[in-house]
């Protein structure tokens, strides 16, 4: 009995190219959200820290602000390459009307929300960067609630994949996985 795959995951050829959207059954979006939900969920973390450990620590809580500002930056990098796959999967697979395009907007606005916070947490932090210590007590809120509402928003997005299936494309023969031990190629009957 064969124990482990390699190639069925890693190969597009075969697959039809989507554009912004990624290849079929290789979408871009759902693996450039993993980013920015992991960096703001440390923000929020590294700021808690860094307030934590103020009084017994300074150093090492100077040093939590300056993570949570570097990972905050680079979720927010990728969270444009999110939104804008995101946006073609919203503008090309979904139709008005439906429960999925619903869920798809309800979770646009969430990330959109999130994005905003972010973006003003980011300039609080660039003008408070030189004076203090440890992280300012108005920033660790705005990196909670990016945190609380992001993860909000994946719960939204998962719901798309996991409960309405949408946007999800098999190897193109079979609606579902396959239960048995030959690997499946895209293409490939």
């Amino acid at each position: 009995m064969r124990r482990f795959t390699f190639g069925p995951p890693l190969v597009v050829k075969g697959r039809k190219n989507k554009g912004l959207r990624g290849f079929a059954g290789k979408p871009y979006h759902p693996p450039l959200t993993d980013v920015p939900v992991t960096a703001y969920l440390f923000a929020a973390a590294f700021d808690i820290l860094s307030i934590a450990v103020h009084s017994s620590h300074g150093e090492l809580s100077r040093q939590f602000f300056v993570a949570g500002t570097w990972v905050l930056l680079g979720g927010a990098a990728v969270s444009l390459l999110a939104a804008l796959t995101g946006w073609a999967d919203w503008h090309r697979s979904s139709e008005p009307g439906t429960q999925a395009r619903r869920t798809i907007n309800a979770h646009a606005i969430i990330m959109l929300t999130v994005t905003a916070i972010v973006l003003v947490d980011l300039l609080v932090r660039v003008t408070a960067y030189r004076d203090n210590t440890s992280t300012p007590i108005g920033i660790v809120i705005l990196s909670a609630v990016a945190a609380g509402l992001v993860s909000l928003g994946a719960t939204y997005g998962g719901s798309l994949v996991y409960d309405y299936g949408f946007n999800v494309e098999t190897a193109g023969d079979h609606p579902v996985w396959h239960q048995n031990e030959t690997d499946v190629y895209p293409g490939q009957k």
